[in-house]
Parts: structure tokens; sequence; C-alpha cells
């Protein structure tokens, strides 16, 4: 997978500085009700509880999302300068690199290329770049809706390369894995990993409660939101608010896939 840079465009060393109609376009949009996040125009920052890493945020309360979503950059050495436990719920998968993580109660393990990880609110998690190249996790946060009588969630560890496809469409060339327990009234949330091949797509406008984040694995297509349509390609983040209505067609000559975090299990809030 090719490195890519969140913080400058990349021009050929001939190219001027600033090539001519650099900044007039983008394909960044962000509205009231979704946002398509392309990682060129995402600037970098840090965070005090991380040394040695970058993050770019690719959603979070401001824009208008119920959940934030990162890009941590963890150089050689870096990581969690303590355990991270802010409350929430995390999600992690490691996009590139390996790292040491270590959740509450469980032993450490190393997370490869392709592992993930869920951890519930009330635990903290610590990840440590030991290798001598940067690791890039993708972060997944936000409160946990509990249910009385229920306990909350068990962590989960596991890989892309472990997890099942299946087919819940029984439309040819769609799959889907399941990350985290499908239909267990314990999680808030799903997250999934669809995988689209060439020239599939949805069999219809969706248009439903759900609130989404989708971030790009691989491949590219055409992504209707509010009846716009945007190319998307890999590495590209895209924020749907409820009820926003959209499509998406799978483009190019391979598979695509992206990774889809949806609100389920829980009834209408009034705040």
């Amino acid at each position: 997978m090719p490195k890519l840079e969140y913080h400058r465009r990349i021009l050929p060393d001939s190219a001027p500085t600033v090539a001519p109609g650099a900044t007039a376009y983008s394909r960044g949009v962000v509205k009231r009700n979704y946002a398509l996040v392309p990682p060129d125009g995402v600037l970098p920052s840090r965070l005090p509880d991380y040394r040695d890493t970058t993050v770019n945020f690719l959603a979070a309360p401001q824009m208008g999302a119920r959940f934030a979503q990162t890009m941590l950059l963890i150089e050689p050495g870096g990581g969690t300068m303590a355990p991270r436990n802010d409350g929430n719920q995390h999600f992690l998968l490691l996009r590139e690199g390996q790292l040491r993580l270590k959740i509450d109660g469980l032993d450490e393990i190393v997370l490869e290329d392709g592992g993930f990880a869920y951890v519930p609110a009330g635990l903290g998690f610590e990840v440590t770049n030991d290798t001598g190249e940067t690791a890039r996790l993708l972060e997944f946060y936000k409160p946990y809706e509990a249910l009385p009588g229920v306990d909350t969630p068990a962590p989960i560890i596991s890989s892309l390369d472990a997890t099942p496809v299946e087919n819940f469409s029984g439309q040819e060339g769609r799959g889907w894995q399941c990350l985290l327990p499908r239909g267990d009234m314990a999680f808030d949330m799903e997250m999934n990993v669809l995988a689209l091949a060439p020239g599939t797509h949805f069999p219809s406008v969706e248009t439903h409660i759900m609130e989404h984040a989708l971030f790009m694995l691989r491949g590219g297509g055409m992504y209707m939101l509010d009846w716009d349509w945007h190319e998307v390609w890999t590495e590209d983040f895209i924020w749907m608010g409820p009820w926003v209505p959209q499509q998406f067609y799978a483009g190019g000559w391979e598979e695509s896939a992206y990774l889809l975090y949806k609100d389920v299990n829980r009834d209408v809030r009034f705040d």
C-alpha cells in the first residue's frame, strides 16, 4: 500500500511549489448533513496523551457528527504516554505497520496490518510502535449508550483476514465482514467492512435514521450524498448524518471496500 501524505500535495521535483490552479480545486465537501474529507486537505496536529504521533482529525462533533474519527501516524518509538481512557468506547484498525496493544485486563498483543480492536467504555488501552517504520492507526470513538440490565461489551481483538465474508443481500458482487457482533444488543454500534465488485451498486437510494462514518479501504467509485454525486478514492472519509440520501457505485478495475460505522440497537434521543 503506498504511503499517503496528509499534510502536503506530492509534486514532481520539477513542478512549482504551488501548481497553477491547485488552490482552486478540492474534492472536499462539508455540509450540514454530510461531509467528504479527502486526505490531501487534512492538516496534522498533536495530542497531549501521545508521543511522536501525528493526528489527522477526519470527523468530530464540531462537524455535526456524534463521534470522532482520526488517523494516527505513530512514529518509531511513539505511542500513548499512559493508558488512554477518556470514558468513550474505541474502535481501532491498523492500516499500516505494527503496534503493541495493551487493553486493561488483557495480555499485551502485537497488532499487525489489518488487525483491529474494540475497547469498551471504561477500559484504557496503550499502543506502542517498537518498529523502525511509521504505523497508521485508524481510531473511532464515541460515548457508549448503556442499556439497563445489559452488561457492557467485552473487548474484541481480531483481524480482517480472520473475519469471514458474508452476503446478506443476495446481490452478486457484494460482501460484508462484521467486525462487531451483529444483533448483539450490548453494542450500540456496528462496524463492518463492505466490499463491492466493479460495477456493483446499492439496489436503491438509502434514506434512514442511522448515522455513518465511512473510510475507503481500497478501490473507489461514485458516491451520491444528498443527491450530489462525488468521486471517492482509497483513503477518503465520508460522514453521513441521519436520513441523508445515499447510494454508491463501485468503479475502476478492482474491488472497492470501505469500513462503515452505524449506530444501531437503541431508541431515538430527544437531546
